[in-house]
């Protein structure tokens, strides 16, 4: 964001910014996928989905996730 509003940079917001929805895309894909091979619950899945929006929520999930199934 910095070269894009300080430097008059667009074009590196842009890439980023795509690379970033298509892998957002591809975790929800993963997502259902997983919510479906595991049977997850929907509240297991909209949780996943909530930390998706949080920094770094997914490694907390991840980590809760590890000692549920310890």
């Amino acid at each position: 964001m910095p070269l894009k509003y300080m430097g008059g940079i667009p074009e590196p917001v842009r890439y980023i910014g795509m690379t970033h929805g298509v892998l957002f895309i591809l975790y929800l894909n993963l997502l259902v996928h997983v919510m479906y091979a595991l049977k997850w619950s929907i509240k297991k899945g909209i949780i996943a989905v909530l930390a998706s929006f949080i920094p770094f929520g997914t490694f907390v999930l991840d980590a809760k996730m590890l000692k549920e199934e310890a």
